[in-house]
């Protein structure tokens, strides 16, 4: 869900009908550019703050409601129009729509911002050492880092559009474009859904209905004004208040954020996955008590994969109940400045991180793909 939307949105500016060599190579810098030049802001953004005593980590703009909510009517909107429904052009002013067509290398530059907004927190597990290490250096050497990672990000493109050879295969653009284009629309709607239940984590059941309720208002608004005639009026004019009744009525709730979910009053069971607390570690790990931790989050795509795969396997489950190991899970879904100085301690910044600790032992931190054999490799040695 991070990365294939924006891989979708590049591969038709590159194939497009008519666009020349040197158009297919501004393109590419462009967006290169717009890919660094917005990595850069994010991670300078990110030290700012926690150089103001602020807790972040990579990915925390997702931790934000708006942020998500945001994100989701943008997609919402690139699926409308990848589905045919109406085109930028023609709900732009016309002085806008002939300014986008004569500039079409901010189109790129802004493909580029969107690819790090979208994508930047999907970096982090298999980058986690890399921006751990990252965020504990002075400033510019910091920056230089995160510049390399944004050119990682965009080379695909920038070779494409740098060198002819690249572009020889791509395929030639044709009437399955624009099938094509209609089935994107596809996974682009996977994504607000995938968005949705991560506000859902945030704002609760009650927040993600109301997000669902503003996104099917604002998809009637752009039918509406892309309509033609005395119908675009009337159809406007109902839709618009229609938005604005359901923005005033159910909107906050998109924001408001909700209370965690409350621990169990009963003692929990054996083998049962517990929240993780500050200090919780160490007060099992001072009864002889293993403990294996799970640092994740909703808008984790890998952790959640980790989630239903590797910590789901019954043999390791069985190994760790075996162990005597207390699982703890670290919900870094919303912010939460604990969890994220434990995961400074570790030398990460992001999200996921799996740690095992024993009493006199140094902590075994696994790799972000996790294996469960590997786990219970580790967890036979205790």
């Amino acid at each position: 869900p991070c990365v294939f939307p924006v891989l979708a949105l590049k591969v038709f500016a590159v194939i497009q009908p008519g666009i020349t060599p040197g158009q297919r190579r501004a393109s590419a810098l462009a967006y290169t550019a717009g890919v660094v030049a917005s990595m850069l802001a994010l991670a300078a953004l990110m030290l700012v703050l926690r150089a103001g005593g602020e807790a972040v980590g990579w990915g925390f703009q997702l931790q934000s409601p708006v942020v998500v909510a945001s994100l989701a009517a943008l997609f919402t909107l690139l699926v409308l129009n990848f589905a045919g429904v109406f085109e930028f052009g023609s709900l732009l002013p016309s002085s806008l729509a002939s300014a986008q067509a004569r500039n079409p290398v901010v189109d790129s530059a802004l493909s580029g911002v969107l690819a790090v907004a979208v994508a930047s927190p999907c970096t982090a597990p298999f980058m986690g050492a890399s921006l751990g290490f990252a965020a504990g250096l002075p400033a510019p050497q910091a920056l230089a880092i995160f510049a390399a990672l944004g050119l990682g990000l965009a080379l695909p493109f920038l070779l494409i559009g740098l060198m002819p050879g690249f572009a020889k295969f791509m395929p030639r653009p044709g009437a399955w474009m624009d099938t094509v284009r209609r089935l994107m629309a596809f996974p682009m709607a996977a994504t607000v859904v995938w968005l949705v239940w991560v506000l859902g984590q945030q704002t609760g059941i009650d927040g993600a209905a109301a997000l669902l309720m503003l996104l099917v208002a604002l998809a009637f608004v752009v039918w509406s004004v892309a309509q033609t005639g005395k119908t675009r009026i009337a159809f406007a004019a109902i839709s618009i208040a229609t938005m604005l009744m359901i923005a005033l009525t159910v909107g906050p709730k998109v924001l408001e954020m909700t209370a965690p979910e409350a621990q169990s009053a009963s003692a929990p069971q054996k083998g049962d996955w517990q929240p993780w607390a500050p200090g919780k570690v160490e007060q099992l790990m001072a009864t002889g008590q293993p403990v294996f931790v799970d640092f994740t989050a909703a808008w984790c795509v890998t952790c959640q994969f980790n989630k239903k795969n590797a910590l789901a396997d019954s043999a390791l489950l069985a190994d760790m109940d075996t162990k005597n190991v207390a699982r703890l899970r670290a919900d870094w879904t919303r912010r939460d400045p604990a969890i994220t100085q434990a995961l400074s301690q570790l030398g990460r910044n992001g999200v996921p991180v799996y740690v095992l600790y024993k009493a006199g032992r140094p902590p075994v931190v696994f790799g972000e793909v996790l294996s469960a054999a590997g786990v219970r490799e580790a967890v036979s040695k205790l």
